[in-house]
């Protein structure tokens, strides 16, 4: 049917524009130009196949998607490993080998096949090991360094512990030992005691005939100073069997065959240089004596062995 337009020709309907087949644009006709995206807004269309939520919120601050993944599952072992080493710190130190984290590393070789003691007296080597109560096949990672080290040190052979871990499977001992000084009798208990006076009840004194003896209360203290005095004096020492101490104050030299020299509260390297001087004018020492008074220094005092009660003779200085 014709259409008629006032004021100009008729018209007809437009023609529908021929497509080629597969709905594109048909042969010959100019491509559409593509049209400009406005700046900020996402291009329409399908994302591409990685496009999560949370990765898509790490690219938006500049991180590739491999890259934040890996970022991602480095957090998440991150906070595993930190939620294990937090169990196994709360446990006590005799459970830890419970612990997951414990039990993962001993299952890969972290475990205890040694244990070395270094710098120790090979008598004091089986009190150590007792003490640090590590057993083979422990997680080697499990073990308390600090209590493993304080248990050592109540070793009254140990004056200082370190403890050294070699990973994977090795413990090591390291301690400074105690010197000792002399066998230290007092309210019918013998003990080795150390340079400082220290006890050490691991020691068998019987095993150390060549320490001298010191008797008595305060002994142990005050060994340290008399020693070196007495060791110095060859003829004594040779002669000498046990040094008491009396009142806390000063000693009295025991002789081997029951002769008794008495030292002063103070002073006693000079009283001993008087003893090496009538020792050197009388041999007093090789003959022997009952006692010599070495507390006046102004005066020794000389009783035979064989003298009468009162009998004693006197050397002025």
């Amino acid at each position: 049917m014709a259409v008629t337009v006032r004021g100009g020709a008729p018209s007809s309907p437009p023609k529908p524009r021929s497509k080629a087949p597969g709905g594109g644009p048909a042969r010959g006709s100019a491509p559409a130009k593509p049209q400009p995206r406005a700046k900020g807004k996402p291009p329409k269309g399908p994302s591409r196949a990685y496009t999560p939520a949370k990765l898509g919120a790490v690219r938006g601050v500049g991180l590739p998607p491999h890259i934040a993944l890996g970022v991602a599952v480095l957090a998440v072992l991150i906070a595993l490993a930190g939620a294990l080493v937090a169990e196994r710190r709360g446990q006590p130190s005799a459970a830890a080998g419970t612990s997951p984290f414990d039990r993962m590393t001993a299952a890969i070789g972290l475990k205890v096949a040694k244990v070395e003691i270094e710098g120790a007296p090979q008598m004091a080597e089986d009190s150590i090991k007792a003490a640090a109560q590590v057993e083979a096949g422990q997680p080697i990672l499990g073990l308390d360094l600090a209590a493993l080290r304080a248990r050592v040190e109540k070793v009254g052979w140990v004056k200082q512990a370190r403890i050294v871990r070699l990973l994977p499977d090795t413990i090591v001992i390291a301690v400074i030992p105690r010197t000792t000084l002399a066998v230290w009798q007092h309210q019918g208990h013998t003990l080795v005691i150390d340079s400082e006076g220290h006890t050490i009840p691991e020691a068998d004194p019987a095993r150390f005939p060549q320490l001298p003896l010191v008797v008595g209360e305060g002994a142990n203290d005050a060994a340290a100073q008399i020693l070196p005095l007495v060791a110095s004096r060859p003829r004594l020492t040779q002669r000498l069997d046990a040094l008491v101490r009396v009142d806390g104050r000063r000693w009295d030299l025991r002789m081997n065959d029951g002769g008794l020299i008495q030292l002063p509260p103070t002073g006693e390297d000079a009283a001993l240089i008087q003893l090496d001087q009538l020792d050197q004018k009388s041999r007093i020492l090789e003959l022997g004596f009952a006692r010599i008074d070495l507390r006046d220094p102004e005066m020794v005092t000389v009783r035979p062995k064989d003298a009468a009660p009162g009998q004693a003779g006197t050397a002025g200085t």
